[in-house]
């Protein structure tokens, strides 16, 4: 029986537990998933006992992907570049760290606005671990102009630094500006987050067909998102990306690639409704 597990500090709101409970029942596995709290301090001896316990890997969140980074033996492509673990897994005895982040936020996208990424425009709100995976991404898919902005310009120039050519670093009130020609818009940060209402952006002059999505999933109208509604905008909330980017590791340790169906999507609404008091992690 194949033993996975999410860690992190604090990790009792996971909502990762139903979304892998419930692959495990849809296909007839045996095999657990459990929720792990592990402070800190903890962590690296955690890690070093996952074989002698039994684990055939698990996911890492808040504070632990870069330590879990750093305790890997290999890293996939993904995790290389984003500088983060989010996903573990043993390999010939060798631990292995991956970050699926990225997946999943282009997943939901394909899912959600098929098409999207034709105009190789981004503006990315945040410059953070979420906005690495998120650039990342972009990247990949072959976006060339990339407009990172944070109230900290210095902590947006590091990701300009780190990802080359097409990145550009820009102030908090250069929004605006920025806003014109941009065919995507991304925010990484906790504006919009439960216990943080303010949008605090105007998306007046956001470019009519432009798309605009937030890694936020509770609430899952985010005030930036129901802005850009009313403004008769494309949006994509961020509940896709939660669990879309849990497939790979499901794979990984269980042996079945799962599908993210609706009634998955159901689930974990139904576990967020009626009123959640804050935003979950992974």
């Amino acid at each position: 029986m194949a033993k996975a597990f999410v860690t992190g500090f604090p990790i009792r709101h996971s909502r990762s537990p139903l979304i892998h409970g419930h692959w495990l029942n849809q296909y007839g596995l045996s095999g657990s998933y459990q929720a792990i709290e592990v402070a800190p301090e903890g962590f690296a001896d955690f890690v070093q006992s996952l074989q002698r316990n039994g684990y055939a890997g698990g996911n890492v969140t808040i504070p632990h992907k870069e330590s879990a980074f750093a305790l890997s033996d290999r890293h996939d492509p993904a995790a290389e570049e984003i500088g983060a673990v989010n996903t573990l897994w043993f390999d010939h005895g060798k631990l292995c760290g991956g970050n699926t982040d990225a997946y999943g936020f282009v997943a939901n996208l394909d899912a959600l606005r098929p098409g999207w990424d034709r105009n190789k425009s981004a503006m990315v709100l945040g410059a953070g671990g979420a906005s690495r995976a998120v650039v990342y991404a972009l990247k990949q898919r072959g976006f060339d102009d990339i407009r990172i902005v944070n109230r900290t310009v210095g902590r947006a120039k590091q990701l300009e630094d780190r990802f080359g050519a097409g990145i550009t670093a820009h102030e908090w009130r250069a929004i605006p500006e920025l806003l014109k020609g941009a065919a995507l818009i991304v925010n990484t940060t906790s504006l919009g987050m439960e216990g943080n209402a303010d949008a605090a952006v105007d998306l007046s002059r956001a470019e009519p067909d432009a798309l605009v999505t937030d890694i936020v999933y509770v609430p899952l109208e985010t005030p930036l998102l129901r802005a850009a509604g009313e403004l008769g905008l494309k949006t994509a909330d961020g509940l896709g990306m939660l669990l879309h980017q849990a497939v790979p590791g499901f794979e990984r340790w269980f042996g079945v690639r799962p599908e993210v169906t609706p009634a998955l999507r159901d689930l974990i609404l139904a576990d967020m409704n009626p009123h959640s008091l804050s935003r979950r992690s992974k």
